[in-house]
């Protein structure tokens, strides 16, 4: 049963990190494959899937937030994630739960200089005693961004 006042999330991690996306962004979750790297790109782009006639591009979540690549494995998964009007990939550790969380239980993100990570979320939500962060796909796939490190990197 769900109304106005939940939302539903996927868990996920990175690391010992818990990360949540909205169950309405997501599209599939499927298991790790390899993809095909594209020239001009920056670091945390992974490269491109086809899934099933679609170009998909891959980001890498642990890239994106602290430069780290991940080395995957067979254990990895890819969270397909609507952005818009657009379909992307990130690249997680493994996917942990849904979550059913109170909209006022979810938490502003402290404004301190927490690094890279704490611009790509929107909220804070304790979950079982466990501490998940909740992303801002908008923010993680800044279309407009991206673009702009790839003209740059181009150059």
């Amino acid at each position: 049963m769900s109304d106005i006042s939940t939302k539903q999330f996927i868990s996920f991690t990175i690391g010992d990190e818990e990360y949540g996306v909205d169950i309405m962004a997501i599209r599939e979750i499927k298991g790790w494959t390899v993809t095909t790297e594209l020239p001009n790109t920056p670091p945390f782009i992974r490269g491109v899937i086809n899934l099933r006639g679609a170009i998909v591009p891959i980001l890498d979540l642990r890239a994106r937030f602290c430069a780290q690549h991940t080395d995957t494995s067979a254990r990895h998964v890819i969270i397909v994630v609507a952005v818009g009007t657009r379909v992307a990939g990130i690249l997680v550790d493994a996917v942990a739960d849904i979550i059913t969380v109170a909209m006022g239980d979810i938490q502003p993100v402290p404004q301190l200089d927490q690094g890279n990570a704490a611009g790509f979320l929107s909220g804070l939500v304790t979950v079982d005693g466990r501490m998940v962060a909740l992303l801002d796909l908008d923010r993680v796939f800044d279309f407009d961004e991206l673009a702009e490190m790839v003209s740059g990197a181009a150059a």
